[in-house]
C-alpha cells in the first residue's frame, strides 16, 4: 500500500473512532430521557394508551409496561413486547423477535411521531404533557364567535366533542353566518399542534393560531384578520 493511501486510511479510522463515542452518548442520552410514563395515541387522542418505558434489559429489548386497556384502544399494541433506541434518534416499540411494531422520531420537544402503514400517524408524548393537552381540548368545547379585526361578528359556531371519525369532532354553525363562512361550511374540527383546525366536507381547512391577546387568528394572517373568540 502506498504511504499516502495508508495515511488517509489511518486518518479515517481516527475520525471514526472520535465520532463513535459521541454517537453512543447521544443514543444513551435519548434512552435516559425516555425512561418514564408516556401516552401512545392517535393524533388527536381519541384513542390512548399509557406506556411505561423502563431501563431494565430483557431478552426482547428494554422492558416496558402497557396499561390493561391498550389492546382494546390500539390493537397493534398487542404485539409490543419491548422498546429500544435505534441509531441516534429512533425510539422503537418492538415485538418479541426485535422487529419494529412502530418507530418514533421526535418532531417537537417531547413529542414523537410514528407511522403505521395503512393506519396512519400515532403520537408518543410525555404523559403529563398529554393530559395537559386533553385539558386544553376540553376548554375548546363550547360556543365561539368568528369576528373581523374591527370586532364585527360574522358568525357563531359551536365546537363539540362529538366523534366525527378520523380523530375529528363535529362543529355546528349558527344561523345567519356571513357568506364567506357559510360557503366554507365547516363540519369538523380538531386541535393539532396548538392550532384549531376547522374542516369542511369539501376538504378545505382553516387553521387558527393563538396570538398574544388570547385570541385565535386565521393563518396566514392578513390585513383584515379573521378571529375566533370564546363566548
Amino acid at each position: 500500500m502506498e504511504p499516502r493511501v495508508s495515511r488517509v486510511l489511518a486518518m479515517l479510522m481516527v475520525f471514526a473512532a472520535m465520532g463513535a463515542p459521541g454517537q453512543a452518548q447521544d443514543a444513551g442520552a435519548l434512552k435516559k430521557d425516555m425512561i418514564g410514563q408516556w401516552e401512545l395515541s392517535t393524533t388527536e387522542r381519541s384513542k390512548t394508551c399509557v406506556v411505561t418505558l423502563k431501563p431494565d434489559t430483557t431478552p426482547q429489548g428494554l422492558r416496558l409496561e402497557l396499561e390493561p386497556g391498550c389492546a382494546a384502544a390500539l390493537p397493534f399494541t398487542r404485539d409490543i413486547k419491548a422498546w429500544t433506541v435505534k441509531g441516534l434518534d429512533i425510539v422503537r416499540l418492538q415485538d418479541g423477535a426485535g422487529e419494529a411494531v412502530i418507530d418514533f422520531t421526535e418532531v417537537e420537544t417531547g413529542i414523537f411521531e410514528g407511522l403505521r402503514t395503512n393506519e396512519g400517524v400515532y403520537i408518543l408524548q410525555n404523559l403529563v404533557a398529554a393530559r395537559s393537552l386533553a385539558k386544553s381540548m376540553d376548554q375548546m368545547i363550547g360556543d365561539w364567535a368568528m369576528v373581523r379585526g374591527n370586532g364585527n361578528a360574522i358568525c357563531g359556531l359551536t365546537l363539540t366533542n362529538n366523534d366525527a371519525g378520523n380523530d375529528n369532532f363535529q362543529v355546528f354553525l349558527k344561523p345567519k353566518c356571513d357568506p364567506l363562512v357559510a360557503t366554507f361550511a365547516p363540519t369538523q374540527w380538531r386541535l393539532e399542534r396548538g392550532q384549531i383546525m376547522l374542516m369542511s366536507d369539501r376538504g378545505v381547512t382553516w387553521r387558527f393560531e393563538a396570538d398574544d391577546n388570547a385570541q385565535w387568528r386565521l393563518v396566514p394572517d392578513t390585513a383584515d384578520p379573521l378571529i375566533l373568540l370564546r363566548q
